[in-house]
């Protein structure tokens, strides 16, 4: 490569990464609002004994479970099969993130928390799928470890714009699950 073609690549190179950061804040102009928000008004209570320990009673009911197991399990959750789907949408939890979301003033929009094979454990609102670990609302926070916050794109929901935003659980600083949340992002402002 002569000098002229060095001179003109490097030109490019620093033409777009100084673009990058601008299109970068435009996009991601919820990722700080969001994580704020979470910050201090989600993450205190996930360390709730009802939280803490229905996950680590799924982690140990799910302990043992194969791939085509968790498969299996997600195929009855999509045919909405009352023996996977009740165990799920109707317990402690489930009642306890339905309060958190009630109380919220609209900002939370949904609520699910994951067990640390990426099943569902409780929820607010239906999910399509129970198991979450190949979506990365999982793979970016409990796969990554304690302390993490993933916010994912803004997505049009009914007329809202919503943010899914997912915080690593943990337990005596170990991950045990992951929880996701359904951010209005224009009740941030």
């Amino acid at each position: 490569m002569n000098i002229h073609s060095r001179l003109v690549a490097l030109a490019a190179a620093v033409t777009i990464l100084g673009a990058a950061p601008a299109f970068a804040q435009d996009e991601a102009a919820h990722v700080k609002p969001a994580t704020a928000y979470v910050q201090k008004n989600i993450e205190p209570w996930l360390s709730d004994p009802v939280v803490v320990a229905a996950i680590i009673e799924s982690n140990k009911k799910h302990k043992r479970l194969m791939q085509e197991d968790i498969a299996a399990l997600d195929k009855a959750w999509v045919a909405k099969d009352p023996a996977v789907v009740d165990p799920v949408r109707k317990n402690k939890l489930s009642d306890f993130l339905i309060q958190k979301k009630d109380a919220s003033g609209g900002v939370i929009t949904e609520a699910f928390v994951m067990d640390n094979r990426g099943l569902n454990v409780g929820q607010t609102d239906g999910t399509s799928d129970l198991w979450q670990a190949d979506e990365a609302k999982w793979q970016k926070t409990y796969a990554v470890g304690p302390g993490t916050i993933f916010v994912d794109k803004v997505e049009e929901e009914d007329g809202k714009k919503i943010a899914q935003v997912s915080v690593t659980i943990s337990d005596k600083d170990v991950a045990i699950g992951a929880v996701t949340f359904g951010i209005d992002v224009d009740k941030l402002k």
